[in-house]
């Protein structure tokens, strides 16, 4: 019974991880298709219609919004089902609870957004929540894999992580954050064609800072700035921590999507003029960051496990 109930864990956080992803994927594909009114000012509605117009657009947003309903109830199982069956893990409690409260939050300002028109800004926070919604359950679904899985845990002896690696760490995840927010804040304002041309923003290093072209500007040196942070990170955790093999894989995999959503970055510059390869690599832009944060604040919580201030949460 207690084997069945592990596996059973292990594959409602798996599917709660899936579905938040496919509703995260799905409200990239709103925004970057302009599907956010094809349902009109009505919510859940579609026109007034449980069941929308066979339209595109219409099809778009419904099935966003189906799938941000459907993240949320596997959230909530995910919360009753932690709470009952491994309620003695305070971490894979947090991890289900943050993925809870985020979606939550999340789905609510998409509501709001659709009934009343919402500025750039806030647009930004809608899609910076649905981030940490889709971390928390990333962390959910990794966390309980190393939890329940034969010999995936390590042991717990003296503190191996060094808090100024630990404190890094943090400071990443949380710096990445920031640059997503500025990210959804270029898109959310069309500033995308701000800068033509890449890495060169118009031909200059550093052009004239005004309308979208600061915006974009901005994006682009803070994206550089999280990917020196994300090397040295992973440089670190790659040659200093060879005794954790997780860690060292937490770090491969940060430094790998982050570089893959460097070139997507390029891609997007590269394509604004061609709608349908432009969709695919903004979508892909996105995907990346969004894995890229999951794997950062796993990370953290990692190292902070590591670090012998988690130790009974190991």
């Amino acid at each position: 019974m207690i084997l069945l109930t592990t596996l059973q864990l292990k594959w409602l956080s798996y599917l709660t991880c899936l579905i938040m992803f496919m509703a995260l994927f799905g409200g990239v594909v709103v925004t970057k298709t302009g599907s956010g009114l094809e349902c009109g000012n009505q919510w859940p509605l579609c026109h007034g219609k449980l069941i929308p117009a066979y339209t595109i657009g219409s099809l778009i947003e419904y099935t966003h919004r189906l799938f941000s309903g459907l993240a949320g109830l596997l959230s909530l199982a995910s919360m009753v089902a932690f709470w009952r069956y491994a309620r003695h893990r305070k971490d894979l409690l947090v991890y289900a609870l943050l993925t809870l409260i985020f979606v939550i939050v999340q789905g609510g300002m998409g509501a709001l957004a659709v009934v009343k028109s919402q500025s750039a800004a806030v647009m930004a926070l809608h899609m910076g929540f649905s981030l940490i919604a889709f971390a928390g359950s990333l962390m959910l679904a990794l966390g309980t894999r190393r939890t329940f899985s034969p010999g995936a845990g390590v042991s717990t002896g003296s503190p191996k992580v060094r808090p100024a690696f630990r404190n890094l760490t943090w400071v990443t995840a949380v710096y990445s954050y920031i640059v997503v927010y500025i990210g959804a804040y270029v898109s959310h304002t069309s500033s995308q064609g701000g800068c033509s041309g890449w890495p060169l923003c118009n031909g200059q290093w550093i052009p004239e800072m005004s309308g979208g072209v600061g915006i974009v500007f901005v994006h682009r040196m803070a994206a550089a700035i999280l990917f020196l942070l994300t090397a040295i990170l992973g440089h670190l955790a790659f040659w200093k921590y060879k005794e954790l093999p997780e860690l060292r894989a937490l770090g491969v995999a940060a430094v790998l999507l982050c570089l893959m959503q460097v070139f997507s970055g390029a891609a997007v510059v590269y394509t604004l003029n061609n709608e349908k390869l432009y969709i695919f690599a903004a979508m892909s832009h996105i995907v990346l960051i969004s894995g890229l944060f999951g794997v950062l604040c796993y990370m953290s919580v990692r190292v902070w496990q590591l670090s012998g201030a988690g130790r009974s949460s190991k």
